[in-house]
């Protein structure tokens, strides 16, 4: 069959409208060709909807493995799409091209209409969105750039000596402006900059090295066709200052723009505000015309309320103010601020000052009817004319990343005919002072001594080295919303919007459908729950209830344990202090988990089996996270990734195993190509080069007085090493990026290696040659003799995942001897000792995660189709180490009398082998299937 039709669903209920979906879908190898196959939509009552598509992946024989897809906004039916796949030249479903953005494209900026909006980004200065022109004609946006405050150092005590602080402010200069996608239905621009004085030119010198300039950003806004939304996906990397000492700490960090608002008067400039479920926490006017002693009468308070234009002063006369008369001395409101200084409480003041201050601020109550009783605002706000419409900013998980905020600013008349939107992803008013990006603790005396450091790590279990825990190259990514609007929104729309930003829409296959494209791996398969219930047999029963139990219990902790914050969001703790019935926050390599043992894989295969949207929500956060604040983005270290510790930064451990470009890649597909994503992914294929700077195994090697670094014969590790360089080789190859063959090489070469060690994976650590790929037995193995160096460690970050992928791509073109080696790894990694003696000569000894490895043992049972394998595959699942079969599987409920201080404990569970028990279930349901 050369032609059918995939359905898509909604991850979550969809509002009756939304503002244009990207989508990703997977192909069945040998199926489709690019350039010879043609997609199109439909609903499910037959409605055509515009579709544009591109590839995002392939097959080794070329066919499409991932396709992108992006459709225009306009209705959404609760019951998704369908998209037909058809070969050119046969029979397919009639369709009209699609039609709606335009662009423009000159030496001076880039404009693009969706047709329901016009939009201008230049490529030069410091603006970044010059206009946002509404449906009516109206611009309702002008001067979007970014803001950063600094000051000089941070104030560690009421000391006398304590320095005076200065404060400064940056704003963003642009370096290039691209059309990085163009289409019909979606339009992506890409800016790049960094942020610099007033006082200076806004241009970067072409010769200027990225680690030199001062907090540089990308910005990619997304236009869909029809749609009146901007989609912002904003990263700041931070670097260290370049300039003066003043620039050091940053205290604020926001998107500014301005918004026109005459001619309308200032009883007619309006402010909108909403909480996390989108009703309104604020709906005000810059000068009230309500509860005043002099009545203007009911037609023109009711105009004001529901934000339609007031009629002229001159002809009121159903009240008391005749003409409009003592309109002059109702106080006209300039500013109002919102923050969210903690995930449970959020401020609200407002005053008749603009942004030069000299006013007192009032306080604003809770709206009657308000749902965020001062804790949790939406991170929605608005600023516009009655009759002309207006701007709207969303920022995402605003509550969860304080401090953050939210500033309006209206005209106040007297010449003053501009109003002024300013989202804070850092806000400099939300109580935590400056950024504090300093190392959380000093030395202990082991600088310097790798011995004392690393008995220091027996005790906290932090690898902590001097000069080592520096958040210098680190990224954050940002998601706003920029809605233009022809009139004032009312209440439905203001909630559509805030749940729009909050919880993005999303379309996605249904799980049966990908896994049976093999095109995110053969080692996960949907719950019984997705199939017949009758296919459930009760061991699967048991073990979905068991990963039920622990994906609940960690989506609890993170609310009730507040794991939130502008750089905690989206991660999860590594273990539990029994005694002190709290995570250890502060203990050492305990902290922030940091990827360790592959979460963000459980998650997301989690996610495939079951299609929980909750389940999606928090793999995306994670992968959000890890990919960003975890890895380095520039400097030395670029490309590795850091330990689990106290600060994401703090461990002097910078390894490729945290930033396994594995670990993003579902997200990536399942998306659509999230842009931002594809970059992290293309990063890591740098990743090698930073063995040459920073040798990860410095403080283990016997022979570290001599070794140097050298990209002839670098040491690497089989498990953590390879498999993060052969992840982002196999990404590179399947996206036919830019790198792609040299990536091609490598894996094939690095492959062939592999399969003519005389042990295979079980050698532990090789000799790699960075610049051809070429592998070689260690060093103290010159002959291929056969080395024995296995840890517990080695296949618990992805290298299951790909060699699985490798295995399954290239099939019976697989170099020679890999296959053998990895099933040899696979057999004998948790068998007895006097197997392990008579196949290599020797026992691995008492290794660790026998339970996590037991999805090794099923898929080399099922390779061998050896039945002994499987049983014994269940047995290291049930009742090795790990959660046994016998294990609490209960919380108990701890804490106060109110709702928000109750918790649930499991002392029993660590974060570590929740992971691998969630990875083995899954993968030995999916290998084994009905033979337990």
């Amino acid at each position: 069959m050369s032609s059918e039709s995939i359905p898509v669903r909604w991850l979550e209920p969809p509002d009756h409208y939304q503002y244009g979906t990207t989508f990703g879908l997977p192909w069945e190898r040998g199926k489709y060709k690019s350039g010879d196959t043609t997609y199109t939509c439909r609903t499910h009552t037959g409605e055509n909807i515009p579709l544009q598509s591109w590839v995002l992946a392939y097959w080794p024989d070329d066919s499409i493995k991932w396709t992108a897809h992006a459709i225009p906004a306009g209705q959404a039916p609760k019951d998704g799409y369908i998209v037909h796949a058809t070969v050119n030249g046969e029979n397919k479903p009639s369709q009209e091209p699609p039609k709606g953005i335009s662009i423009q494209d000159s030496d001076d900026c880039i404009t693009v209409s969706t047709g329901a909006i016009t939009a201008t980004f230049p490529k030069s200065g410091r603006t970044l969105i010059s206009s946002i022109i509404n449906n009516a004609g109206r611009t309702v946006s002008t001067n979007g750039h970014l803001v950063l405050l600094t000051q000089s150092s941070i104030l560690d005590g009421d000391l006398p000596s304590e320095p005076a602080i200065t404060h400064h402010k940056l704003t963003s200069t642009i370096t290039s402006t691209t059309l990085e996608r163009a289409g019909p239905i979606r339009t992506t621009i890409k800016i790049t900059g960094h942020h610099s004085p007033p006082s200076t030119q806004p241009s970067t010198p072409s010769n200027q090295p990225e680690t030199l300039l001062l907090l540089p950003f990308t910005l990619r806004i997304h236009l869909h066709a029809s749609s009146p939304l901007l989609r912002l996906t904003l990263t700041h990397t931070f670097s260290p200052s370049p300039l003066p000492h003043p620039y050091n700490h940053i205290r604020g960090l926001a998107l500014r723009l301005t918004a026109p608002l005459a001619p309308a008067a200032p009883y007619d400039h309006h402010i909108r505000l909403t909480t996390t479920t989108g009703s309104t926490l604020l709906a005000e006017a810059a000068q009230g015309l309500t509860g005043l002693w002099t009545d203007p009468g009911a037609a023109v308070r009711a105009a004001q309320v529901a934000g339609q234009p007031v009629p002229p002063p001159e002809t009121w006369s159903e009240g008391e103010m005749p003409g409009g008369e003592g309109l002059r001395w109702v106080p006209v409101w300039r500013q109002w601020r919102l923050t969210q200084p903690g995930p449970d409480a959020c401020t609200l003041r407002k005053r008749t000052g603009g942004a030069q201050g000299g006013r007192a601020w009032v306080g604003v109550p809770p709206r009657a009817g308000s749902d965020a009783a001062g804790q949790k605002a939406g991170g929605v706000a608005y600023v516009g004319a009655a009759g002309r419409g207006g701007v709207a900013v969303g920022v995402r998980w605003f509550w969860e990343r304080w401090p953050t905020g939210l500033d309006v600013g209206a005209a106040g008349g007297d010449g003053d005919d501009e109003g002024e939107l300013t989202a804070w992803l850092w806000s400099p008013d939300g109580g935590s002072g400056p950024m504090d990006l300093r190392p959380w603790r000093g030395s202990l005396g082991e600088e310097g001594r790798y011995d004392e450091q690393l008995a220091a790590m027996r005790v906290t279990y932090e690898d902590w080295e001097e000069g080592m825990g520096s958040a210098e190259g680190v990224a954050r990514t940002s998601e706003l919303c920029l809605l233009a609007t022809d009139g004032t929104p009312g209440e439905e729309e203001l909630a559509a919007l805030t749940r729009c930003v909050r919880s993005p829409p999303v379309l996605v296959a249904r799980s049966e459908r990908i896994r049976d494209t093999g095109a995110l791996g053969t080692y996960w398969c949907p719950a019984a729950e997705q199939q017949e219930p009758e296919c459930s047999s009760g061991l699967q029963r048991d073990l979905d209830s068991k990963l039920d139990f622990l994906f609940n219990f960690y989506k609890g902790q993170v609310e009730q344990r507040k794991w939130y914050g502008f750089w905690d969001h989206g991660d999860i703790m590594h273990t539990y202090d029994a005694d002190r019935r709290t995570w250890r926050y502060d203990v050492g390599g305990y902290a922030w988990d940091n990827s360790e043992l592959s979460p963000d894989l459980w998650l997301w295969l989690y996610f495939l089996r079951t299609g929980r949207a909750d389940v999606y929500r928090m793999a995306e956060a994670l992968t959000r996270h890890t990919g960003e604040v975890d890895v380095y983005h520039l400097g030395k270290y670029k490309g590795l990734g850091t330990r689990h510790g106290v600060q994401h930064w703090s461990d002097s451990c910078k390894q490729a195993r945290i930033s396994n470009a594995l670990y993003r890649r579902f997200f990536y597909y399942l998306s659509g190509g999230d842009e931002r994503i594809g970059d992290l992914m293309e990063e890591t294929l740098e990743t090698e080069k930073a063995f040459l700077t920073l040798d990860p195994y410095r403080k283990v090697r016997k022979d570290r007085a001599t070794y140097r670094p050298d990209p002839n014969a670098l040491t690497i590790s089989l498990g953590t090493d390879w498999s993060a360089l052969a992840a982002a080789w196999f990404i590179e190859w399947e996206r036919r990026g830019p790198l792609w063959q040299e990536a091609k090489s490598k894996l094939l070469t690095t492959t062939r290696g592999i399969g003519s060690l005389a042990n295979g994976f079980v050698t532990g650590q090789v000799t790699y040659n960075l610049l051809t790929g070429e592998i070689l037995p260690p060093v103290e193995d010159p002959e291929n003799r056969g080395v024995v160096k296995v840890s517990h460690l080695s296949a618990m970050f992805g290298l299951f995942e790909i060699c699985a992928d490798i295995l399954d791509s290239l099939a019976a073109d697989t170099p020679p001897g890999f296959k053998e080696a990895w099933l040899s790894y696979c057999r004998y990694f948790n068998a007895p000792a006097d197997e392990q003696i008579e196949r290599f000569g020797v026992s691995f000894g008492n290794l660790q995660l026998k339970q996590g490895h037991s999805r090794l043992t099923a898929y080399v049972s099922r390779e061998l189709d050896d039945p002994s394998l499987a049983s014994r595959a269940w047995n290291e699942l049930l009742y090795s180490d790990g959660y046994r079969a016998n294990a609490p599987w209960t919380t108990q409920n701890i804490g106060g009398d109110g709702p928000t201080s109750s918790v649930d404990e499991a002392p029993w569970i660590s974060t570590n082998i929740t992971s691998l028990y969630g990875l083995a279930a899954i993968q030995n349901l999916a290998i084994l299937g009905e033979n337990n």
